[in-house]
């Protein structure tokens, strides 16, 4: 897989003024000031190094997700979205806090947020603001996990596992079906007496770190994609990698390069793994959709559904992130906002995701006045609504 032809380059000096970071921060200031009953409840979907073309609606030729496509049929589908920073927890502290890294400050995985930007992040916002908010997957940053700071928390530090108990077989069931198993327990207490906030990070498609089996995904999809070649990306070639600064050519990237896509075969079989494990998290998806509507929450539950950080899969012969070409900082990005009209509007939009209008317009609601300075500057509702891209 990888860049294919069609798709827009983006320099890398464009790419810092095209985050997402600020998208339920300003939801949640806005959100904070209207009745109860006019609050929707919101469902934040993280997942871990999925790239932006992981997906079916994006154009994917071998991976099927139906049920995240669902979403971006029902609503808008953000073809150009990108995160500044691509680590995991310099990228969760950037959703949490609506900054960018060089203001928030995390730059490792045992660096917690700070108590005067716990006073800002957006689920204590909106928990202030009488929201009933959870936390259920991969936590990702450092320090004592935040159990106080919601209404239900089972989340994890570190990186997991997929499997409980690891070796030949990996028996028990996978991560990705146990925390989805956790998201339907949470949703079935869930009413419209009181508007909810679930943070769902996954941990797929992370690798197993350290594991000789990088990529794990749950055993019920070992024959998917079984009988399907999977195509190299263009610039999964030597002659890519030679054009590489040779820090990049001895870095870590290339390290895990050879444990994971070297030759043909284990190219082959990473690759398909990784679109297993995206596999689960859509069935997720379905089962919590399924759910909703069960339930007639629905119709009133926005659904974000986006990534930390894109991956590599071989391109440049590279593997992981932390770099700037396309593959490693272009997300998926999905809103699902089912109050918003949706006659003759456009639900696919290749503008920059946080273009449209200037935060401040949100800063005018009654009473809310955040103490910190938000720097995901470019992002309104308004680009979320058919048709309603602003100019």
């Amino acid at each position: 897989m990888g860049m294919r032809a069609g798709w827009p380059r983006i320099e890398v000096g464009t790419a810092g003024r095209l985050v997402v970071c600020g998208l339920v921060v300003l939801l949640a200031g806005r959100l904070a000031h209207l009745e109860a009953a006019e609050r929707p409840n919101i469902i934040l979907v993280i997942t871990d190094d999925q790239r932006f073309d992981a997906l079916g609606c994006m154009g994917n030729p071998v991976l099927k997700t139906p049920h995240i496509d669902g979403l971006a049929a029902r609503g808008t589908l953000f073809t150009h979205t990108f995160c500044t920073t691509s680590i995991c927890a310099t990228s969760r502290a950037s959703f949490l806090t609506g900054q960018y890294a060089m203001r928030h400050g995390v730059r490792g995985f045992r660096q917690p947020l700070t108590e005067s930007q716990w006073r800002d992040a957006f689920p204590v916002l909106l928990r202030r603001a009488g929201y009933r908010t959870a936390m259920i997957g991969k936590w990702g940053l450092g320090g004592p996990l935040p159990r106080k700071r919601y209404d239900v928390f089972q989340g994890f530090s570190g990186q997991g596992r997929y499997y409980p108990k690891p070796g030949p077989g990996e028996k028990g069931p996978h991560l990705t079906h146990r925390l989805g198993q956790q998201v339907i327990d949470f949703l079935e207490t869930c009413d419209d007496d009181k508007p909810f906030l679930l943070q769902y990070y996954t941990k797929a498609a992370h690798c197993q770190d350290g594991d000789p089996w990088p990529f794990q995904p749950d055993h019920r999809y070992d024959r998917l994609f079984a009988d399907i070649d999977v195509p190299k990306a263009t610039t999964a070639t030597a002659s890519h990698f030679a054009r590489l600064p040779k820090f990049l050519q001895e870095s870590e990237a290339r390290r895990r390069w050879k444990i994971r896509f070297a030759d043909p075969a284990m190219y082959q079989k990473s690759v398909k793994d990784y679109y297993r494990l995206v596999t689960g998290v859509d069935d997720v998806i379905g089962r919590m959709v399924s759910l909703l509507k069960k339930k007639e929450l629905l119709g009133n539950t926005v659904i974000i559904f986006t990534s930390d950080n894109g991956f590599y899969l071989g391109e440049h012969g590279l593997a992981g992130k932390w770099f700037m070409h396309e593959e490693s900082i272009r997300l998926p990005l999905v809103i699902c906002d089912p109050r918003l009209p949706r006659k003759g509007g456009r639900t696919r939009v290749s503008e920059p995701a946080l273009k449209s209008i200037s935060l401040r317009q949100f800063w005018s609601w009654p009473g809310f006045r955040p103490r910190l300075q938000f720097r995901g500057d470019r992002w309104s509702p308004a680009s979320a609504s058919p048709g309603g891209m602003a100019d």
